[in-house]
């Protein structure tokens, strides 16, 4: 016994121990305390055949060994288990199993101890079906649960906890229900771990009304329950609900908030653009100090920066003690979000290590600026850093070559995707629809309804808008149809828009205003507008005349009727009429918007035309290197 330990701790100094003094109660007394020098010490320093309980004793020192992390030391001492023929015995046994579970970076050790165990208990069998959701694998993780109950033996609370959360990573609700039913009858239904892990269940499946049933139904729900609902709600969407229940949370039930309470609901501020609640939530954090908790403060620079503040997003991270992965990419995406792609593109060239987290959102803003060239220098560096298979990633690379007019690229690294997500398949089709391929939107479109992937609000305004750009006009109406009538997704604006350029393109004005007319949305000034455009090549001037007049009435301020109407009154003879609606244009003090385009210089982007001098000869319209910074 005294070689295994005489490497690491011959410095330390000898411990002064009574000759009457019971070495293992000693050794036992150091474990509860976490002094696992100390107790190592004193092993290496007596006989082995004083010892007698030798389960116990190693059993502590496993234990304690996980407490300290010291992974190191417990394999020597499993070592020493196997050599003492100790590793039937159950405590040893299980404590075994915690320590490679807690500190193993190799999860197939961790099954190879536990198929070793002789016997193995509810505590055994909790620890693998928790370990294998904790790997990211839930469908084993169900599977050992059915072992486990062929073997005859029993759940308790932390094995059905853990299920519950394998049948929500997997999003089996039908499965969650059932084991719903099992913990109402074990009478668990009580127990805040399996409530919050229900409650989690129900909200990653879209089921909110189950989820505020479980919630309902406690009697008294712990800061943690009240956690997991508001959580729900965010993930839900449902914004308004998850700050209801954090401010009744304290001001009815007297709960504290933790990190994770504060993180949820300042996702919820975010996405809600509620920037004065925001603040509200923030100097909460600070009087509960929270100021540090790199959760808490990354939710911050997030919530800024959806609210449309990103100086205070850079202040709040430049005072942040602790950065992680979620930091930077919570920064990089409120400049992204606040159309200010610049700003991400220089600071990730000043990080040193681009973690693989931030690289779907530096892609999106190369998207965004349609830099393809910066785009393949990202994806050059993705590749580099190990990057490989990773589905975020890939789909905004996707997205970034289908946006740049490289749609092949876009197809090859799709084609090549041994994952695809809603977002991948949305990416393609959304390229092929940008690049005039609609027939091949639709293909794509197809397809994926075939491999069981259900379509959603953004996966139809890219193929509607693949058919207006391709002259699809059956296929469009029949796409607009299947929406609400196999899918159950109500129309919004976008798809009405597309469906208006899809029929003013045709030249179908008329069924085009009257589509406009008999939706919720005919008093919106965008559709008329959209449909605006496609009376430019209209040889109806009549019809011209009232869609113009109509977006007049609804968008005072829209230039692009004034010219339109004027445009068709010269083209029919109208001069005078003409002169009338320039006048007016004037008197109202609408002007034209001046045009853009960008252009790259010497690794710099930028975007400028001078409206006032476009027609100035000689004169170049275009900033210089200087002027894009």
């Amino acid at each position: 016994m005294k070689p295994l330990f005489k490497r690491h701790y011959s410095v330390l100094n000898p411990l002064n121990l009574s000759n009457n003094a019971n070495p293992l109660s000693k050794i036992l007394q150091l474990c509860k305390s976490g002094e696992l020098s100390s107790a190592l010490q004193l092993l290496k320093s007596i006989d082995p055949g004083e010892i007698s309980a030798k389960p116990v004793l190693y059993a502590s020192l496993l234990q304690t060994c996980t407490k300290v992390l010291a992974f190191n030391h417990g394999l020597q001492i499993h070592s020493h288990v196997i050599k003492s023929g100790l590793e039937f015995d159950r405590f040893v046994g299980n404590s075994l199993l915690t320590l490679y579970f807690k500190l193993g970076t190799n999860f197939l050790e961790t099954r190879k101890v536990f198929d070793g165990l002789f016997f193995k208990d509810v505590i055994s069998w909790t620890s693998m079906v928790s370990g294998y959701v904790r790997v990211g694998k839930p469908m084993s993780s169900l599977e050992l649960f059915w072992e486990m109950l062929a073997c005859g033996v029993e759940p308790n609370a932390f094995t059905l906890s853990s299920v519950i959360k394998a049948c929500s990573e997997l999003g089996d609700l039908k499965l969650g229900q059932i084991f719903h039913g099992v913990v109402l009858g074990r009478g668990f239904d009580s127990n805040y771990v399996i409530s919050s892990a229900l409650m989690d269940m129900y909200g990653r499946s879209c089921a909110l009304d189950d989820a505020r049933q479980v919630f309902d139904e406690m009697l008294d729900p712990d800061a943690i329950c009240w956690t997991s609902i508001i959580s729900v709600f965010t993930r839900n969407d449902s914004f308004d609900e998850a700050l209801r229940f954090f401010y009744s949370m304290q001001r009815d039930h007297r709960m504290s908030p933790d990190g994770f309470t504060f993180g949820t609901v300042l996702t919820a501020c975010g996405n809600l653009g509620r920037l004065k609640q925001g603040k509200e939530v923030h100097a909460k954090v600070i009087t509960t100090g929270f100021c540090g908790n790199v959760v808490v403060e990354s939710s911050l620079v997030d919530m800024y920066g959806k609210c449309g503040s990103p100086d205070e997003s850079r202040l709040i991270f430049d005072r942040m003690p602790k950065k992680n992965s979620v930091s930077w990419s919570a920064l990089l995406g409120g400049y992204c979000q606040n159309g200010d792609f610049k700003s991400v593109i220089q600071i990730c060239r000043k990080m040193e290590k681009v973690d693989l987290y931030c690289f779907g959102t530096i892609l999106r803003t190369c998207a965004g600026l349609a830099a393809v060239r910066q785009g393949k220098e990202v994806h050059c560096q993705y590749m580099r850093r190990g990057g490989w298979r990773d589905v975020i990633v890939e789909s905004a690379l996707v997205d970034l070559y289908a946006k740049c007019g490289c749609i092949d690229y876009a197809q090859t690294i799709f084609d090549q995707m041994p994952v695809r997500n809603l977002i991948t398949w949305n990416s393609m089709i959304g390229g092929f629809a940008q690049n005039g391929r609609g027939e091949e939107a639709l293909k794509i479109f197809n397809k994926m309804v075939k491999e069981g992937i259900k379509p959603d609000y953004i996966s139809f305004i890219g193929i509607l808008f693949a058919c207006s750009h391709s002259g699809l006009v059956d296929e469009g109406r029949e796409c607009f149809i299947s929406m609400t009538r196999d899918y159950g997704i109500k129309a919004g604006i976008e798809h009405y828009s597309c469906m208006v350029d899809l029929l003013g393109r045709a030249g179908l004005l008329e069924e085009a205003e009257i589509l406009i007319e008999t939706a919720e949305f005919r008093d919106d000034s965008s559709l008329w507008a959209a449909l605006l455009g496609a009376c430019a090549t209209c040889t109806n001037y009549k019809t011209a005349e009232r869609i113009a007049k109509r977006v007049m009435e609804l968008e005072p301020d829209y230039h692009l009727s004034y010219v339109l109407l004027t445009n068709v009154y010269r083209a029919v003879g109208r001069w005078n009429d003409a002169l009338k609606i320039r006048r007016l244009m004037k008197d109202r003090g609408v002007s034209k918007l001046p045009g853009t385009s960008w252009i790259e210089t010497n690794n710099n982007l930028g975007s400028s035309f001078d409206f006032e001098n476009s027609l100035v000869p000689g004169e170049s319209n275009f900033v210089g290197e200087e002027g894009m910074g």
